[in-house]
């Protein structure tokens, strides 16, 4: 036996032990088809898969994402909110400080004039007594 014929007689079928892999769903083999193209078209097919399946994977964090993007409008709306409360708040506790002040201002008016028209009684009956 040559080297060469050693090689080819060690060479054996392989015998499949596993069934193969199925294949997705949404394909399936034609009949007319030889063993080499459909193991073709199955690898093919699985790569395929593969990536739509991480597609969609991709797909999930997205709609995570606008899932907390719907959270955090909803939260900026509350927030957004109580912005305008607060200021209307402030607006009117404005406007109370502001009628107090004049308020304040009034009386204090009102004291000046009454202090004036004494000191000017204070001062007539005054002259009036000087000889």
């Amino acid at each position: 036996m040559t080297a060469q014929n050693a090689t080819v007689s060690n060479v054996h079928a392989i015998e499949r032990r596993t069934p193969p892999p199925a294949v997705p769903e949404y394909v399936s083999h034609r009949e007319d088809v030889t063993e080499i193209g459909k193991l073709s078209a199955e690898a093919m097919v699985k790569e395929y898969e593969a990536t739509a399946q991480e597609i969609e994977a991709m797909g999930e964090i997205v709609r995570d994402m606008v899932q907390r993007c719907e959270q955090i409008a909803a939260s900026a709306s509350t927030m957004l909110q109580d912005v305008k409360t607060t200021a209307m708040r402030y607006r009117k506790e404005g406007k109370r400080m502001f009628n107090e002040i004049e308020a304040c201002s009034n009386v204090t008016e009102e004291v000046r004039r009454t202090c004036e028209n004494f000191r000017d009684k204070i001062a007539a009956k005054g002259s009036e007594s000087a000889p």
